[in-house]
């Protein structure tokens, strides 16, 4: 059993996550700040459930509208690939969700470990939904067809995405094995929280992979 302050900690950082990715939301549709690639509405959400008000910040700052106008001239670099990041890490974040809840539900394990069981399926359902958000994008600005910019989208973020769950399914291994006897599962919301955690740690492992992917004009700087 967790503990009570641990319980309270989760809900809290969880409503956070809620809060900020519905902030975003209501100022995308609610206010009118939509976006020139419509896949974004999706990715700033998602990506406010696991960074909060950092994801906030960095909307306002390099993602609305205004904000891109009045900043691209001079825009740092960084920004540029941390919106990348965020862009795959979406699918991932999204995919992982659906999968992680299915697979409880079902009740799945592999060799009487459920974490295998989540491998299995998180992996798959997080490279489908984020080449699908990164076709959205390479197809637009690169005006390509359906079969070329799907395998421009796999070319430009698969191994961005992998590193994503790389980072992700390290932090997984030690919630199962080292931090929690018995293991958590996604009906806890502590279990979430430990995601969130991992959830920015797999940010931070697909950076150098986006910064690789961009330097050799894999990927394009969102």
């Amino acid at each position: 059993m967790t503990s009570l302050w641990l319980r309270a900690l989760a809900w809290c950082s969880l409503g956070v996550g809620f809060v900020c990715a519905g902030w975003i939301v209501n100022d995308v549709f609610g206010r009118g700040h939509r976006q020139p690639m419509r896949v974004m509405e999706a990715v700033w959400p998602l990506t406010a459930l696991y960074l909060g008000p950092v994801a906030i910040w960095a909307y306002r700052r390099f993602g609305r509208v205004d904000a891109m106008r009045s900043r691209m001239a001079r825009r740092p670099r960084w920004a540029g690939i941390a919106i990348s990041v965020t862009h795959c890490g979406a699918g991932c974040v999204l995919g992982d969700i659906i999968a992680e809840f299915a697979l409880f539900g079902l009740g799945a394990s592999i060799a009487g470990q459920t974490l295998y069981a989540e491998y299995a399926g998180d992996y798959p359902v997080a490279i489908a939904f984020g080449v699908a958000f990164q076709y959205f994008v390479i197809s637009r600005m690169r005006r390509l067809t359906l079969g070329t910019g799907l395998a421009a989208a796999v070319k430009s973020d698969f191994v961005a995405l992998t590193a994503f769950e790389v980072g992700l399914f390290g932090w997984m291994a030690l919630m199962r094995f080292v931090f929690f006897d018995p293991p958590l599962h996604p009906s806890s919301p502590v279990y979430w929280l430990f995601m969130q955690l991992g959830m920015v740690l797999g940010f931070a492992t697909s950076w150098p992979a986006n910064v690789w992917l961009i330097n050799r004009g894999i990927k394009d700087a969102m």
